[in-house]
């Protein structure tokens, strides 16, 4: 998986380069904190510049999820299911899961789709808490 810097590639979107960007035939990886400086930098969350979905089961999202998480669309249902995150195949899509395994998954098969800017989060839940950053439930 390519390193990539989700702010970089925000301010690229932003500048108009989004369709002249790199693609790659893989996911980019992202880290937690590039995510959460990512999640930060936004007045709210629709303005982040990116699509966060979480591809783990219903309930694995009921017990507690990224805040900002837009989605949750089991990744196992990527495929059959990716139009509802309404993206272009050049905005930027960013999954997790638990560990990083099951989003890599999830990531492979929206490039496959066309989706040119897909991020899997390194470590996914397990690195985000890890970190001590806030964790959201259903209200």
């Amino acid at each position: 998986m390519k390193r990539f810097s989700l702010s970089l590639a925000v301010v690229l979107l932003f500048l108009g380069w989004g369709n002249s960007a790199i693609v790659t035939a893989e996911p980019y990886l992202l880290t937690v904190q590039q995510l959460k400086a990512g999640l930060d930098k936004a007045a709210q969350s629709k303005q982040k510049g990116f699509v966060l979905v979480d591809v783990r089961s219903p309930d694995e999202h009921m017990s507690g999820f990224i805040p900002g998480t837009d989605f949750n669309i089991d990744f196992r249902e990527m495929q059959a299911r990716h139009r509802e995150l309404k993206a272009n195949p050049d905005q930027h899509i960013v999954v997790y899961c638990q560990s990083g395994h099951r989003s890599n998954i999830a990531a492979e098969t929206l490039m496959e789709l066309g989706y040119q800017h897909v991020y899997n989060v390194e470590g996914s839940m397990n690195a985000w808490e890890e970190a001590g950053y806030p964790i959201e439930h259903p209200k």
